[in-house]
C-alpha cells in the first residue's frame, strides 16, 4: 500500500494544480517521508541513497508545468521552487558502481605516471619541496607546510623519488573520482533504461580532466597546486552534498567542511579562492539564518586553527612569507600582451573543459534546470581564475596555477559534454578530445625523450647560450649530487654554491646532507636553511648549461675558480645538458650573478 502511495505521488502531480494535495498531506504516505525513502531504498529508485526531502515542492514543481500546458504557455521551470532552502535534494545517480570505463581510464594514467615516476628525476619545484620534508618546520618562506609535511614520513626513511611521487599520483586519482561523483550528482538520475557510456556526465568530466596535460605533470610531481586541487574538489564536492537542507544539518558535515578547508589553507595561499564561494553557495542555499546556528562557526574555528601554524612562523620569522607573497603577486607592469598569451595558453591547454562549458548552458537550456545554489558552485571556477588572468598581465601568474580552478569546472564541464554529445556535436567534441590527447601523449613521450631531438647541449667550452628545454630538468641531477658530494670531499670543503635558487633545490636535495649557498642578491628559502656563505670561504660550484652563469671572480666575489670536472647528461644518442664543477676560494660577499653571454 504504501509502494502504491508513494509511487502514485508523480501521476498526482501531473494534474491541474487546483487538484494536487502535497505528498505530506496524503494520509498513509504523508508522515513517514521517511517510509517512503525507505520503500525508495527497497525499490531502487534512483534517488534511494538519500533523503526525499519536502516532496511538495516537486508536486508543485509539475503541477505548475501541468498548468502552463493546459493554457498554452511553453513550459519553463520555475529555479526559484529549486532554490528553497527547505528542499534542495541532491540528486544521486542511477548507477551505484563505477563503470569499467572509468576504471580502465584511470588505471591506464595511473600506471603511466607510476612509471613516468620512477624514470624521470625530481624537477626544480619537486626537489624544493621535498626539502620542505628534509627541515620540518611550522611553514615556510614561498608556500604553507603541507606539501612537506606529506612528504617528511617518506623523507625520514630516506624513500626513494619514485616513492615520494606515488602521493601526487594517489592524489590525481582521488581528484578524478570526486569530480566523476560531482557531475553525476549536478547531472541527476539517467532516464530508466539508460546504460550508455555516452550518456553518463561522470565519465565525460574525468575524460575531460584527463585529457589535460597540465594537470598530469601535477599528478607525477607533487606541488602545492596538487594538494590544492585534491582539496578544492573535496570542498566543492561537501558543499554540493551541503546544499541539500538534511545534509547541513549535521555538526560532522560542518567539521569535515571546516577541516578541508584548513587543509587547504596548509596547502597554498589561493585555497582563499575556495573558502570564499563556499560560503557564497551555503548561504545561497539556506539563507542568511544559517549565520544563527553554531556549526558553522565551529567550522570557520576549525579551520583557522589548522592554519595558525602558518601565522605562528611568519610572526616569529617578521611576516617574511606574507611579504614576499604581496610582492610577488603584484609583478610587473602590466601588459595586455602577457593577458593574451596567459589566456591563449589556458585554451590550449584546457579546450575540452572549457567547451563542456558551453554544453552546459545547451543543458540547462533544454530544460535541465540549475538551481540557484547549484550555479553559486562556479565561483569556485570564476573567482580564482579571473584574479590569476589579471595577475598574468604583470607576468605573476602561471599556466598551472588555474589547475584547481579547472578541476571545479570539471564536473559542469562534464554535464555540458553530455548535453552537448546527445543533441549531435560529436564531431567537435572528437576533434577537441584529440587535439587534447596528441598534446598529453606528446607531454609523456617528451618527457621520457628529454625534449625534441634536435634540442642538444653546445659544445664544452661554447659561450652561446642553450635553447631552453625543460624536459631535460627531470634528468641528470642524481649524478651531479653525487658528483658534487665527492669533489667536495677531495677538495676537503663542506660548501656547496649555485647562482639561482632553482639550481640549488636540485643540488641540495641529491647532495645531502651538505648545505647549498645562492650567492645571488635578495633573499629566499635557503637564506634560512644555510645563510649566507662567510667571507673568505672556499666551495665547490655548480654550473648547469640550461642555466649557465659566468663564473663569479672578480671584485667583491671569488679571488679564483679552477675547474674540476665536467660530464654531459645523454638521451636518446644526443647530449642534452651539461654540468661543470668549479672549486672557488676566498669570498668576498657581494654577489653579481651574471648569465652567459651578458656584458
Amino acid at each position: 500500500m504504501q509502494a502504491r502511495c508513494c509511487a502514485s505521488a508523480g501521476t498526482r502531480a501531473s494534474r491541474v494544480a487546483s487538484k494536487v494535495t502535497p505528498v505530506h498531506q496524503q494520509g498513509g504516505c504523508a508522515t513517514p517521508v521517511s517510509r517512503c525513502t525507505s520503500m525508495a531504498q527497497r525499490l531502487g529508485w534512483p534517488h534511494s541513497g538519500q533523503r526525499l526531502g519536502s516532496m511538495a515542492v516537486g508536486v508543485d514543481m509539475a503541477a505548475s508545468l501541468a498548468l502552463e500546458r493546459r493554457v498554452g504557455a511553453v513550459p519553463r521551470l520555475d529555479l526559484a521552487l529549486l532554490s528553497a532552502p527547505r528542499a534542495l535534494p541532491v540528486p544521486a545517480h542511477a548507477y551505484s558502481r563505477l563503470p569499467p570505463l572509468l576504471l580502465v581510464l584511470l588505471l591506464g594514467h595511473a600506471l603511466v605516471h607510476f612509471g613516468l615516476g620512477w624514470v624521470l628525476g625530481l624537477s626544480g619545484d619537486e626537489a624544493h619541496y621535498a626539502l620542505y620534508a628534509a627541515h620540518p618546520a611550522l611553514s615556510y618562506y614561498d608556500h604553507p607546510p603541507l606539501v612537506g609535511w606529506v612528504q617528511w614520513p617518506l623523507v625520514a626513511l630516506g624513500a626513494p623519488d619514485g616513492l615520494l611521487r606515488l602521493l601526487p599520483e594517489a592524489l590525481w586519482l582521488a581528484t578524478a573520482l570526486f569530480i566523476f561523483s560531482m557531475a553525476r550528482r549536478l547531472q541527476g538520475p539517467l532516464s530508466a533504461g539508460t546504460t550508455a557510456a555516452s550518456a553518463d556526465a561522470g565519465l565525460w568530466a574525468v575524460l575531460a580532466y584527463s585529457l589535460a596535460p597540465v594537470l598530469h605533470v601535477l599528478g607525477i610531481g607533487l606541488l602545492p597546486d596538487t594538494l590544492l586541487m585534491f582539496f578544492t574538489a573535496a570542498i566543492l564536492w561537501q558543499t554540493l552534498r551541503m546544499l541539500d537542507a538534511a545534509e547541513a544539518q549535521r555538526l560532522s558535515a560542518w567539521l569535515l567542511l571546516g577541516g578541508l578547508l584548513g587543509l587547504a589553507g596548509l596547502a597554498k595561499y589561493t585555497a582563499i579562492f575556495a573558502a570564499l564561494p563556499v560560503a557564497a553557495c551555503l548561504l545561497a542555499a539556506h539563507g542568511l539564518r544559517l549565520l544563527r546556528r553554531p556549526a558553522p562557526w565551529l567550522a570557520l574555528a576549525l579551520a583557522v586553527v589548522l592554519v595558525l601554524p602558518v601565522f605562528i612562523w611568519n610572526e616569529q620569522n617578521g611576516w617574511i612569507s606574507f611579504t614576499y607573497q604581496l610582492h610577488h603577486g603584484a609583478g610587473s607592469h602590466w601588459q595586455w600582451q602577457q593577458l593574451a598569451g596567459f589566456l591563449l595558453a589556458q585554451v590550449l591547454l584546457y579546450p575540452l573543459l572549457l567547451w563542456g562549458v558551453f554544453g552546459l548552458r545547451r543543458a540547462v537550456l533544454d530544460g535541465a534546470g540549475l538551481p540557484r545554489p547549484q550555479a553559486w558552485l562556479l565561483s569556485f571556477f570564476v573567482l580564482p581564475f579571473t584574479v590569476l588572468a589579471y595577475l598574468s598581465g604583470g607576468g605573476s601568474s602561471l599556466p598551472h596555477w588555474t589547475a584547481p580552478a579547472w578541476v571545479a569546472l570539471a564536473p559542469f564541464a562534464g554535464v555540458g559534454l553530455a548535453a552537448l554529445w546527445a543533441a549531435g556535436r560529436k564531431r567537435l567534441i572528437w576533434v577537441l578530445g584529440g587535439v587534447q590527447a596528441f598534446f598529453t601523449l606528446a607531454l609523456y613521450v617528451l618527457m621520457l625523450m628529454a625534449g625534441p631531438t634536435w634540442l642538444q647541449a653546445e659544445a664544452p667550452g661554447s659561450t652561446e647560450t642553450e635553447t631552453i628545454n625543460p624536459f631535460t630538468d627531470f634528468y641528470g641531477w642524481d649524478a651531479a649530487g653525487a658528483k658534487a658530494l665527492q669533489l667536495a670531499r677531495e677538495q676537503q670543503t663542506t660548501r656547496l654554491v649555485v647562482q639561482n635558487w632553482t639550481l640549488a633545490s636540485r643540488l641540495a636535495w641529491y647532495a645531502r646532507p651538505l648545505p647549498v649557498h645562492v650567492i645571488a642578491p635578495g633573499f629566499d628559502q635557503f637564506s634560512l636553511w644555510s645563510g649566507e656563505l662567510p667571507l673568505g670561504a672556499d666551495a665547490v660550484l655548480l654550473d648547469w648549461s640550461q642555466m649557465a652563469y659566468q663564473l663569479p671572480v672578480g671584485e667583491g666575489q671569488f679571488q679564483r675558480c679552477e675547474p674540476l670536472d665536467s660530464f654531459a647528461v645523454a638521451r636518446t644518442g644526443r647530449p642534452v645538458a651539461r654540468f661543470s664543477f668549479y672549486h672557488c676560494s676566498g669570498w668576498g660577499g657581494r654577489p653579481a650573478p651574471r648569465r652567459l653571454g651578458e656584458p
